[in-house]
């Protein structure tokens, strides 16, 4: 059954085709692994060591990177963790194959013109801890390391050495559960780089918030807690945010964006298909699909609504905090719906222009989606 719900779950986050289909004209980068990791026990959960996917940027863009965190949910448990040494999504990189590059990660102009030429790197998803986890000791009878916040250390010193401290303008995004990581990492980030003219951090679709129904809440809360206790995560975790409540808390983006200094952009659906139903069950989840949803479903969906947008940042200063948030039903859109011909649209602007603009400073966007009841993108 875990097996079953990793593999359910790899492909409703990651929403990405990680094997290679042969397909001549597609962007497929094979996997880079972190030299020395292993010395610095940053390593994923079966001890191989992290990996990422590289490719050089061109031209004007040569001097600029986007070092983006791959999501695939989280691993709770010891049996979880060992079904996941065997996925070639997010366990083990020695059976991790190439990545396809698109989105706003492609090198087509027409495509992604803001980015199409920049340095790109992919970092692969292997600690199960969404790259926060930090303990020594390693169980002989699992051989389970709980190490994201090693590798991610790891990855970035490398990274920092292939050119990435001279970068006059970087980006760290993140998907699903990449998206916490890059708002926990997200003014490190911008601290390795003193120098570079820009540097902004881009959450996609991890946005997931503490509900006060203790029922809606109990799923991400379980989740949440089972990381501070397995991974050792909450040394990773705001020391602003721990010394005032449960670091269990400080894994809901509400009660830590208030701290991040550097720019950050928030993109994701008021009806994220994961959190939907992680959050309002299955009932819900299926009735938006099926459109059966009773009147009371409906009051449930727009509750829930109005409940996430109040835990997003206030619109006074988007220039800080930027913000595109949909009402469509799906979950990341940040490679298979960033393009400006596929891009989803709210309010005349797509999401990845409205991105474009705010990162390079042409305008703040921050935009919410006026419709309260959830739509099934075409």
């Amino acid at each position: 059954m875990m097996m079953a719900n990793l593999q359910f779950f790899c492909l409703l986050v990651c929403s990405l085709a990680i094997i290679k289909t042969g397909c001549a004209k597609d962007n497929w980068v094979e996997k880079t692994i972190v030299k020395n990791a292993i010395s610095k026990g940053a390593v994923c959960l079966d001890g191989s060591p992290p990996a990422y996917h590289f490719q050089s940027g061109f031209g004007e863009g040569v001097e600029n990177w986007i070092v983006q965190l791959s999501g695939g949910g989280w691993c709770t448990n010891v049996t979880d963790c060992l079904d996941r040494t065997r996925s070639i999504y997010v366990g083990s990189t020695n059976i991790m194959g190439p990545w396809k590059f698109e989105g706003l990660f492609s090198i087509n102009k027409s495509e992604n013109p803001d980015f199409y030429n920049w340095n790109k790197v992919i970092v692969r998803y292997c600690d199960g801890g969404a790259f926060t986890g930090d303990v020594e000791y390693v169980d002989p009878a699992t051989n389970l390391h709980f190490r994201g916040a090693r590798i991610f250390e790891a990855v970035m010193d490398e990274l920092l050495a292939k050119g990435l401290k001279n970068a006059k303008n970087a980006l760290l995004s993140g998907t699903s559960a990449g998206g916490y990581p890059t708002m926990l990492y997200c003014d490190h980030f911008r601290s390795l780089m003193p120098k570079s003219k820009r540097v902004k951090c881009f959450a996609d679709a991890g946005h997931f918030i503490h509900a006060k129904n203790p029922k809606q809440a109990r799923g991400f809360e379980e989740v949440y807690n089972a990381l501070v206790t397995l991974q050792g995560s909450a040394k990773a975790l705001p020391k602003e945010c721990t010394s005032k409540m449960n670091p269990v808390l400080c894994f809901f983006p509400e009660n830590i964006l208030q701290h991040i200094k550097t720019p950050i952009f928030i993109a994701m659906s008021a009806y994220d298909y994961f959190q939907v139903n992680k959050t309002l069950g299955h009932d819900i989840f299926s009735c938006i699909f099926s459109r059966t949803c009773t009147s009371s479903q409906n009051k449930t969906l727009r509750e829930f609504r109005s409940e996430f947008l109040t835990t997003l940042p206030k619109p006074h200063n988007p220039k800080l905090k930027g913000v595109f948030i949909d009402s469509f039903v799906h979950h990341s859109a940040i490679q298979w719906r960033w393009t400006i011909q596929s891009g989803l649209v709210v309010n005349n602007v797509s999401a990845p222009e409205a991105f474009a603009d705010w990162y390079f400073d042409r305008k703040y966007w921050y935009v919410i989606d006026k419709k309260d009841l959830p739509m099934i993108p075409k």
